[in-house]
């Protein structure tokens, strides 16, 4: 059995790939939506952790996360997120999907992948890169034309914020060999 090795490092900010079970492209419905705030503010409001920038595709999300300085359990957040999600998805008319055995055994409702994807950020390029990465992913997976036209992004407040220029991400050779980059 593989030995997975998370990093450790308290304050650190992390970049997060998080998938649905089957890749169910589930997560931009407005049950899913709501769902998926109500279990994430009930989850940083006992474990605080500031949500840098987030992207929400149909059967994954992208985010990044900086940790309160002497915490570096992420991990407990995720578990917790994709629980709580899962209650009240079900529980509000939301669909589990095919469970295997391992998942009837351990209880787990098919919503989520069991893993996930995380990145420790090393630097302010790192950082960069990422954010870049995670507003540019709807067009990267041809949902959209433009960065802009996606809603569940957080590329509207950087872009208010003056981050991004007009234009940013409409056939940018920059982004293009930056989306290439990271797994999914």
């Amino acid at each position: 059995m593989p030995d997975y090795r998370r990093a450790i490092v308290p304050g650190g900010t992390f970049f997060f790939t998080v998938v649905t079970f089957d890749r169910n492209p589930i997560l931009t419905s407005d049950l899913s939506r709501q769902t998926l705030r109500r279990a994430w503010k009930t989850i940083q409001r006992k474990h605080p952790f500031k949500c840098d920038t987030i992207c929400l595709l149909p059967e994954h999300l992208h985010c990044m996360w900086t940790l309160p300085e002497n915490d570096s359990n992420y991990s407990l957040c995720w578990a917790a997120i994709k629980a709580l999600f899962s209650k009240y998805y079900l529980i509000t008319g939301g669909a589990d999907g095919s469970r295997s055995i391992s998942r009837q055994r351990k209880g787990g409702a098919a919503i989520w992948r069991r893993r996930y994807w995380e990145h420790c950020i090393r630097d302010e390029q790192d950082y960069k890169r990422h954010v870049d990465y995670i507003h540019y992913n709807p067009v990267k997976h041809n949902l959209v034309k433009n960065v802009s036209e996606w809603k569940w992004s957080s590329f509207h407040r950087y872009k208010a914020k003056g981050y991004y220029p007009d234009g940013w991400g409409e056939n940018d050779t920059e982004v293009l060999t930056v989306a290439g980059e990271f797994g999914e």
